[in-house]
């Protein structure tokens, strides 16, 4: 197996909906969120061998009922056909965490059965994108194409989006104004990352919208956005 796994949490009950299951961590992304909690991540680092992995989801078999495979960025590494595969093969549900910005790979996958549910991050405003994610603009309008695709072609999926410091409450409501209704939009509120840049440390101690703010965009979030969780 050729990807990097640079982690494992072993059981999850929140990763998955309605699937109990464990979380592989895929090393590298093309993005450089400033807020991101998987900084680790980034950059290389010590991997867990595929024999390890491998053993412990045979011995989950049977418990665990699906994985969930994040990152990082996990469509950037040419291996994940065949890890997908593999997770199949060994009977468990496949969840993929995504910032959509491959969306003939998404297509593909969905069609080929190696995935049952896809997440995708919508990230930031357009004249945000570039300072918050550190990575190409037209990414945006890729992870939008892959949403559209997702949307139109039925497949199970949510969209997320993280309330980092900067983003307003018109941001927010712009942002599922943006969207076709998808199966669920997932609000997550800001925690403030344990590693990040020295020059991010402004905007990381900075203010996010509250949960008392957001209640008050409830109405006109979920006008775009019914099936719009909080947490």
């Amino acid at each position: 197996m050729t990807v990097p796994i640079g982690g494992l949490m072993k059981f999850s009950t929140i990763d998955f909906p309605g699937v109990l299951s464990c979380v592989l961590f895929l090393r590298g992304c093309d993005l450089d969120c400033f807020y991101c909690h998987n900084r680790g991540l980034l950059g290389p680092g010590e991997d867990l061998p595929w024999s390890q992995v491998q053993d412990f989801l045979r011995r989950r078999a049977g418990m665990l009922d699906g994985v969930v495979v994040s990152g990082g960025e996990p469509t950037l590494h040419p291996g994940l056909p065949e890890l997908l595969a593999e997770l199949k093969g060994l009977g468990y549900k496949v969840k993929l965490d995504t910032n959509g910005q491959r969306t003939a790979l998404v297509q593909d996958f969905v069609k080929q059965g190696l995935v049952d549910y896809v997440a995708v991050d919508w990230k930031a405003p357009q004249g945000q994108y570039p300072s918050v994610c550190g990575g190409d603009p037209t990414g945006r309008e890729r992870t939008k194409a892959t949403i559209d695709w997702l949307w139109e072609s039925g497949a199970p999926f949510e969209v997320r989006t993280t309330l980092y410091p900067g983003l307003s409450s018109q941001d927010l409501l712009e942002l599922a104004g943006e969207l076709p209704p998808v199966p669920l939009y997932r609000i997550n509120y800001y925690r403030q990352p344990k590693e990040y840049k020295p020059e991010d440390e402004g905007r990381i101690k900075a203010k996010a919208l509250s949960p008392q703010e957001v209640k008050l965009l409830r109405a006109g979030l979920a006008a775009a956005q019914p099936n719009i969780v909080l947490e």
